[in-house]
């Protein structure tokens, strides 16, 4: 069409639809529930264009009326996908485990800070554990999903991180009152900074019924302004205790950054993590060995370059840094456990092989656990190269005949025979390790 002669309504729609499309990264990216203030805001504003689509006349034309459809669909399924994002299954479950996490700081931290003895087991055990819990929800790629995720995790992260730095590293000072007349205000503002550390966390949890982080960022500057301001008269033990107190306000001022951090930066995106990218790096080689060996004509002649190979990259995998990021620690977790089933591939495969040419009198139990590890062999080959999730009929397959293999362990008498014994504790563990990880293997785990 002459864009000189196109109806004026057309060019209205135009740029109401330019306006939709710029709105669109912000809708797709929005990683919040229905009930925050973005989603509101995001709602209105496409309400608004939607409104402003319905208002243009389209005085009967057909070209008018076509475009004046596509502009009310195309914000129409923004206004889906906002929706979508703010109640999808797997937001909900992120927020649900969320909840447990406020639950456990509002019961036991806030006590703490406020007076309380000391911080309980049940609350590092229940913290893991909602970590954990974290890492394992489903994101299907979706970006909403992965911030909403990061977010969560990096809030409880850091309060976990500065739970642990406040028990575990005990300050070699307050120096006595007595050394200087500037020590009674640096201990002061140090329990003040202990009171500021239980708001801090109340904060990033969102259980802090009369504080922002703006009134806490200004008191915390505040704290450092006034010791600043004191007179040591050179004296350094005076000095170093400032700077201590310093440098925990300091720690306490990066933790309230992490909301708009996780907000202008692509961190949530673990694909271009340079600690993934290393894992993935292994994974890739480790799956082109288990492919050579598999393919092989005579795979005996592989096994010991392999296991060298693959012992070096669990070497490569232990030096991964995991930037206290509980996502990288199960990636990396996962990957040593692919690279190590595929090392006792080989060692069973090994000792197959020489079993062979292993000629004399055996007790029958031991023959017959020998039996069961050639058929845990031939069953762990196949679980390496699945590639599936826990539907799929081959996973089911797969699962039946390590069943059957457990089972018939546990039908094998040792008659008291201690080797034989022993034989089947690693071959029952061998059964149990290979089931664990065709399970790892299914669970549509992703970073």
């Amino acid at each position: 069409m002459d864009m000189g002669n196109q109806h004026p309504n057309i060019s209205r729609l135009q740029e109401i639809q330019k306006e939709v499309k710029s709105i669109e990264p912000q809708v797709v990216g929005f990683s919040g529930l229905s009930d925050d203030k973005n989603y509101k805001k995001l709602e209105r504003m496409l309400m608004k264009q939607l409104f402003e689509i319905d208002s243009v006349d389209t005085e009967g034309r057909g070209d008018v009326q076509q475009a004046r459809k596509r502009a009310a669909q195309e914000t129409e399924r923004l206004l889906k996908e906002l929706e979508q994002n703010a109640n999808h299954p797997h937001r909900l479950e992120i927020q649900n485990i969320f909840q447990e996490a406020q639950a456990l700081v509002r019961d036991q931290i806030v006590p703490f800070y406020s007076g309380g003895s000391c911080v309980a087991e049940e609350f590092e055990e229940g913290i893991q554990d909602i970590i954990l819990r974290l890492t394992h929800v489903k994101t299907g790629g979706k970006v909403s999903l992965r911030k909403a995720r990061y977010h969560t995790l990096t809030k409880i992260c850091a309060v976990q991180e500065i739970i642990e730095d406040c028990v575990k590293r005990q300050p070699s000072l307050p120096l006595s009152e007595d050394t200087h007349p500037s020590v009674a205000k640096i201990n002061c503002v140090m329990c003040e900074v202990n009171k500021a550390r239980g708001t801090l966390i109340a904060l990033l949890m969102g259980v802090a019924n009369n504080e922002t982080c703006k009134h806490l960022s200004c008191v915390l500057s505040g704290m450092i302004a006034d010791l600043d301001a004191l007179d040591v008269c050179g004296r350094t033990e005076i000095r170093n205790y400032r700077r201590e107190v310093v440098e925990d306000i300091n720690k306490l001022l990066k933790y309230l950054d992490l909301e708009e951090e996780a907000d202008t930066t692509y961190a949530f995106d673990l694909g271009q993590n340079h600690s993934i990218l290393k894992i993935e790096k292994a994974l890739k080689r480790m799956r082109e060995i288990k492919n050579e060996l598999l393919q092989a004509q005579n795979p005996p002649e592989l096994y010991l370059s392999s296991k060298t190979e693959l012992q070096a990259l669990i070497g490569q995998l232990d030096e991964v840094s995991l930037e206290k990021n509980p996502c990288i620690r199960e990636a990396r977790r996962r990957a040593v456990i692919a690279v190590q089933t595929l090392i006792t591939h080989i060692d069973l495969k090994e000792a197959l092989e020489k079993r062979k040419a292993f000629v004399c009198e055996e007790h029958p139990s031991h023959r017959a656990v020998w039996a069961i590890l050639g058929h845990l062999s031939e069953i762990l080959g196949e679980v390496l190269l699945f590639d599936g999730n826990r539907t799929d009929k081959n996973y089911i397959r797969l699962e039946e005949l390590l069943t059957k293999q457990l089972l018939a362990l546990d039908a094998v008498d040792p008659q008291g025979e201690e080797q034989c014994k022993a034989a089947r504790k690693q071959a029952v563990k061998l059964a149990q390790n290979i089931l664990s990880f065709l399970d790892l293997k299914s669970d549509e785990w992703e970073y």
